[in-house]
């Protein structure tokens, strides 16, 4: 296994394939190394999963998907390693135990895998820890399709700057831009609806969008 992910795009599989390949886009027209971008230890730590998980997946192999309990306990682990304090330090038990609102006897049971854990636990663990939601239970090839979703919006972000640069210098590609800027935009939120687990949470998504429609409509009219 190498460091970097040298060659994005066709290897990997499925709606992560879409994504690897938008992402690996940006890259090129920003001339960003794809080495850094596909980075499988940047990843893994930005996505809860394994850096091995994260190269199979993005080279298109089956990487095995642990259970619920076994997820939950590697990427507790995993923050607690990569987020530590200012000082550098890791959070002690009692810390994390103050920090999510709960005993230190349940923060070690839940550590040491003696307690299955509850959405509440996960939820108050990924606050304490400054992650997004999901970053304890997501399958792994919605993690690393979250992970590299954020990256997309981080170039795009780069892009987007560099292109107005030209547009106030006088170039051409405000068009361009705008396109560009929609097209991801739709993408990342499709990609989000598509990981809600019932049809209730696609409603909900449904509805809200329906309400933003209508208030914007308002305010234009």
């Amino acid at each position: 296994m190498t460091d970097g992910f040298l060659v994005p795009g066709p290897a990997a599989t499925g709606p992560l394939a879409a994504v690897v390949a938008r992402v690996a886009e940006l890259a090129g027209k920003l001339g960003t190394s794809q080495a850094d971008v596909f980075d499988v230890h940047r990843l893994s730590e930005a996505s809860g999963v394994p850096a091995d998980v994260v190269g199979a997946l993005l080279d298109g192999q089956p990487a095995g998907e642990p259970d619920l309990q076994a997820r939950f306990l590697q990427r507790f682990s995993l923050l607690r390693s990569t987020r530590r304090k200012p000082n550098g330090r890791p959070y002690t038990q009692q810390e994390i135990a103050d920090g999510a609102g709960m005993s230190r006897q349940q923060a070690g049971a839940l550590i040491n895998g003696d307690r299955r854990p509850t959405m509440e636990h996960c939820d108050a663990i990924q606050r304490f820890f400054g992650v997004h939601a999901g970053f304890l239970t997501a399958d792994d090839t919605d993690a690393l399709g979250g992970a590299l979703l954020r990256t997309e919006q981080e170039l795009l972000q780069q892009l987007a700057g560099r292109e107005r640069e030209g547009a106030l210098a006088g170039a051409p590609g405000g068009d361009a831009l705008e396109r560009l800027l929609q097209d991801h935009g739709v993408r990342g939120i499709a990609w989000r609806a598509a990981q809600l687990p019932t049809d209730k949470h696609h409603d909900k998504v449904t509805e809200w969008l329906d309400m933003l429609l209508e208030s914007v409509k308002r305010s234009e009219s």
